[in-house]
């Protein structure tokens, strides 16, 4: 694999201050005194551009710094992001939706939604949580996307935490327009589960963690057979990360049933308590960031009306990379579980979308968190009669667009919701049950949901845990394979809210029956890249 890396180095807090250069993977150093030369500045630290500070070990790994990444420079100071000028704020405050060559202005937007010039609708901004830890910082940002034109509701989940502007943990409807950075740049991220051909009385936990190896690294196979098994397109990243599970707080874990929540349901679903289970969490990787970057060099956080090319556009790219997305944790799952049966991954040999890997496991579901699809909703409104002067209530069923950033679906069938490194997850069956889960948009929480951003627990873990190596086992005897230490601390358990108070709203609020509890054995997040002499 080549040592050099072509790269944008952009200003913290001035990214429109931008210069190219070409960097030495293995040279960190280097890497900063070329950005400092670049831009004219005392480089001290790197990020990304969505704020995650880098490290030497970060620069080696292709899946975290692929070619023509994006570099943000700072002389020391924290992650800042991109500072608008006056004009530019003016400008998106007024300009928020874009069809196919017209502005439209919010209040013009929100008044042409019944084409009568009346009073917009509201938006319903709902919160589903009681006892999860829900910052303010959260529901301001769910405020403002409600204050979006054509927002019919935004709906904040139990693991509901701030994202950047936006929130995650959260599911937001609109009437004609389309919201891309709503979904956001990891497009398709989601979950698969398969029950594996492993038992659990012959757990080898040590053995399988040293055999685990190279899920960080592209795949050699045959990625276009691959990706063609999932009608998914061909990509100029597939080499370099199809197959890999990326950063943050993605993850492939494998699992055993640590108690049968409900007997009759569990046995009518076809699993098994003697069998392991395998969990992957990834997305679209670089493809789906690219995308979304194409509608921000265009658009900026406008919106799209619907019925546009624009939009159109969009909603075909996003699409692709759904598929990509979810080509990419099967073969994650088909790569972790070669690794401890021995059995080849063969693209040529793919059958049923990748569903059964080639030592007989079987996937179970496979659900995507950050997505925006068309969806029935019924909406109310009461009306005047001005001969009875008595009050009506009219219902009807509007096909609205539905944004997951950090959701999972409530209308899809079983899905698990894990919950921090080292604690259980529970597999769930969502109830159906009206009006709850429309209420809660037809949505779920995805996991946990942060309670610290990275850069406090990053500060915070070092600070509390001297010795990175200790948190590689949890306090239920699981393995966690990180080789990144920042992210070992980054992903810390306490940075997470109590998964428990989590299921406990979402069951309060009638939207979830728990099926099983899972408890963790091995999780696999990151090795170092070990490059050949």
């Amino acid at each position: 694999m080549a040592d050099q890396v072509r790269v944008q180095f952009a200003e913290n807090g001035k990214q429109n201050n931008v210069r190219p250069g070409v960097v030495n993977r293995k040279d960190f150093a280097g890497a900063l005194k070329m950005a400092g030369n670049k831009l004219r500045i005392k480089a001290k630290r790197l990020f990304s551009k969505d704020g995650d500070e880098l490290t030497a070990q970060d620069l080696l790994d292709p899946s975290i710094v692929p070619d023509n990444f994006t570099l943000v420079v700072s002389t020391g100071a924290d992650f800042v992001g991109f500072v608008k000028s006056k004009e530019q704020k003016k400008k998106e405050a007024n300009d928020v939706v874009v069809g196919l060559h017209d502005l439209v202005t919010q209040e013009e937007a929100q008044k042409k939604d019944d084409g009568t010039g009346a009073e917009p609708i509201k938006c319903v901004v709902r919160l589903i949580a009681k006892r999860s830890l829900i910052e303010e910082e959260a529901i301001k940002q769910m405020e403002a996307t409600a204050q979006l034109p054509r927002m019919r509701m935004v709906v904040g989940l139990p693991d509901l935490h701030p994202g950047k502007g936006f929130p995650i943990g959260s599911a937001s409807v609109s009437e004609g327009v389309i919201y891309p950075h709503l979904v956001g740049a990891d497009i398709g991220c989601g979950m698969t589960l398969f029950r594996t051909t492993m038992k659990d009385k012959r757990t080898r936990l040590d053995q399988w963690t040293n055999a685990l190896q190279g899920l960080e690294q592209g795949w050699e196979g045959d990625t276009a057979t691959w990706l063609k098994a999932f009608n998914a397109p061909e990509t100029e990243f597939d080499n370099t990360s199809l197959g890999t599970i990326g950063s943050g707080n993605h993850f492939a874990e494998l699992q055993s049933i640590e108690k049968v929540a409900d007997e009759e349901l569990f046995n009518s679903l076809g699993l098994d308590a003697d069998s392991l289970y395998l969990l992957v969490h990834s997305g679209s990787r670089a493809y789906g960031e690219s995308v979304l970057n194409q509608h921000l060099d265009k658009h900026g956080h406008r919106g799209l009306l619907s019925d546009s090319d624009d939009a159109k556009h969009y909603l075909n790219l996003h699409d692709g990379a759904m598929r990509w997305a979810k080509a990419n944790r099967h073969l994650i799952a088909h790569r972790f579980l070669s690794c401890l049966t021995g059995a080849p991954v063969d693209a040529q040999a793919i059958t049923n979308e990748g569903g059964t890997t080639a030592d007989g496991s079987v996937r179970l579901f496979d659900v995507w968190h950050n997505c925006v699809s068309e969806k029935e909703f019924e909406l109310s409104s009461e009306s005047n009669s001005s001969e009875s002067s008595s009050h009506s209530s009219e219902v009807k069923v509007k096909k609205m667009w539905l944004h997951r950033k950090g959701a999972a679906p409530a209308d899809v069938g079983l899905v698990v919701i894990p919950g921090s490194r080292g604690h259980f997850s529970y597999l769930v069956q969502p109830t159906l049950a009206a009006p709850h889960t429309e209420d809660a948009a037809f949505s779920l929480a995805h996991g946990a949901g942060r309670k610290w951003n990275r850069g406090k627990a990053l500060q915070l873990g070092k600070s509390s845990t001297k010795k990175a190596d200790t948190l590689t086992t949890t306090e239920l005897g699981s393995r966690v394979i990180c080789e990144n230490k920042d992210l070992l601390y980054e992903e810390v358990p306490d940075a997470y809210k109590e998964i428990e108070d989590i299921i406990n709203d979402l069951q309060e609020f009638n939207l979830i029956k728990i099926v099983a509890v899972l408890r963790p054995l091995i999780t696999y997040k990151t090795r170092v890249i070990r490059y050949d002499k």
